[in-house]
């Protein structure tokens, strides 16, 4: 794909997210997500085998049907109510319409399957976007909307989504299907909050795109596609595959490192509201999670591959790659925790 191309489905994708984060008016919003979706299958696309072919016949059908399904609550609501102003959505289809068409959008459970197929069959790259800026949109639809949809139906589909994803991602083998199932959960523990407490979503929110971004930038650097590539990813540079594990145990949210900060106020949140069950079950799934997280760490820091390497290091074909980013996003993935207090002012 040339450089043009790209400038020009990249700023649409970014044009389409700001377009619905900052309307009022139900249309504007549709036409933000639409143009986002559209934006997005060229690059999903781009490589030329079956594989991205599929995923991208998989992404537009499925955001096709949410972005429909959004439409429609819409204008039951402005037909029943006479406005299609984004705030005020009082008719009851409507909700049940809009919270089933965001938990597509986002992969939330029982809308999930989609996710884990369509990331496997993208570049790494194109599986980065999916599973961080294709979150922003809706997600600023549900804090919009947060005040007429059900608190008991978004609790249990954070408590089913962290439960499933969980459990999905531990016979897996390739790294973006952890890392769509690590989605997965992680947007379940969103949602469960998010009729409780916006502000604590919003910073689970930054927290999982910083984490997610740091994690995969190490995994597209170290060429890292299965669980088994991971475990000659030390021949390429140590140092990288250090900052691999620890970043793996921030996701799967251990106590030192700023992937506990979210975890931590959440279970919080939740036992301060008398939801004992829910915190309960949210902690229960956090160990099904960490588990294929401490398998990725082990394999990348902890095992040598039993064939034999020639060479001390890896060939390096692209002298200096841009890490600027993935320093900054690591550093803040791990060393975050003590400025808790600060961010909940």
């Amino acid at each position: 794909m040339s450089p043009q191309i790209s400038i020009i489905l990249l700023s649409s994708l970014a044009t389409g997210t700001v377009i619905t984060m900052t309307s009022h008016h139900w249309l504007m919003a549709w036409i933000g997500l639409e143009v986002n979706t559209l934006a997005i299958i060229p690059i999903i696309s781009a490589t030329n085998n079956p594989r991205a072919t599929k995923a991208a016949t998989k992404y537009f059908l499925t955001q096709a049907s949410a972005s429909a399904m959004i439409l429609f609550s819409s204008m039951i609501n402005a037909w029943q109510t006479g406005t299609w102003d984004i705030t005020n959505l009082s008719s009851e289809p409507s909700h049940i319409l809009l919270t089933m068409a965001l938990a597509m959008k986002l992969g939330l459970v029982p809308t999930h399957f989609w996710l884990p197929e369509v990331l496997q069959g993208s570049t790494m790259a194109t599986a980065l976007i999916i599973v961080t800026w294709q979150k922003l949109a809706p997600m600023a639809l549900i804090y919009l909307t947060i005040n007429n949809l059900s608190t008991v139906v978004l609790i249990s589909l954070g408590l089913l989504s962290s439960v499933i994803g969980g459990w999905g991602g531990l016979n897996q083998t390739q790294t973006r299907k952890i890392m769509a199932f690590s989605s997965i959960t992680h947007l379940g523990w969103m949602t469960a909050i998010s009729t409780i407490m916006t502000n604590i979503m919003i910073l689970n929110l930054v927290i999982y795109l910083i984490m997610t971004t740091a994690l995969f930038y190490s995994l597209i650097l170290s060429k890292s596609k299965t669980i088994q590539d991971t475990t000659t990813a030390w021949t390429l540079s140590p140092t990288l595959t250090t900052m691999m594990m620890i970043l793996l145990l921030s996701l799967g949210g251990l106590p030192p490192l700023t992937g506990f900060m979210p975890k931590w106020l959440i279970l919080e949140e939740l036992i301060i509201q008398n939801l004992i069950p829910a915190a309960t079950t949210l902690a229960m799934s956090a160990l099904l999670s960490l588990f294929f997280y401490l398998r990725l760490a082990y394999t990348t820091t902890l095992t040598l591959s039993p064939n034999t390497i020639q060479t001390k290091f890896k060939w390096r074909f692209k002298l200096k790659p841009i890490t600027s980013l993935m320093m900054t996003s690591s550093t803040i993935s791990i060393f975050l925790l003590p400025l808790t207090p600060l961010m909940l002012l």
